[in-house]
């Protein structure tokens, strides 16, 4: 029998992103984390009332990954091994499996979404200027082919 206490939803501040068992960063802020079925309307012969609904391929938008600079290469690491100098070599490029968990209070997953043949494929740098009090912030988009979530 499951619990009768309703379980606390996580905080969705603390998360992690991860590439191949290697850690990337922990972020302030992920979107992207979602799915579309297209849909296809075939109208009935005859029936002008009635519209079939097909559902079509599956859309999965870029995850953007958002957080202060921090002094950790792990990011810059895997963008160039997926372009550059790494994209050079080979010529190619290979998609990663990867996963961002949602911690609890302890640090351990509460929720993890795991996603197939991930690809680095936009990096913006903080603005820099003398007269601004922002934060300095780094912004990742990751291309992928779809995910799975899991606890």
């Amino acid at each position: 029998m499951a619990d009768a206490r309703t379980m606390d939803p996580p905080f969705a501040g603390r998360f992690v992103f991860e590439v191949e068992g290697r850690t990337i960063g922990a972020f302030t802020e992920v979107s992207g984390l979602s799915v579309q079925i297209e849909v296809e309307d075939v109208p009935e012969g005859g029936q002008n009332a009635f519209t079939h609904k097909l559902l079509g391929r599956m859309k999965w938008p870029n995850l953007v990954l958002k957080r202060g600079v921090t002094n950790s290469d792990a990011l810059f690491e895997w963008l160039m091994e997926c372009s550059g100098e790494g994209f050079s070599k080979t010529n190619s490029v290979t998609g990663r499996s990867g996963k961002v968990s949602v911690l609890n209070a302890k640090g351990k997953p509460v929720r993890t979404w795991e996603f197939t043949n991930a690809k680095p494929v936009r990096w913006s740098g903080p603005k820099l200027a003398a007269s601004s009090r922002e934060l300095a912030v780094e912004e990742l988009e990751v291309c992928h082919s779809g995910f799975r979530s899991s606890k």
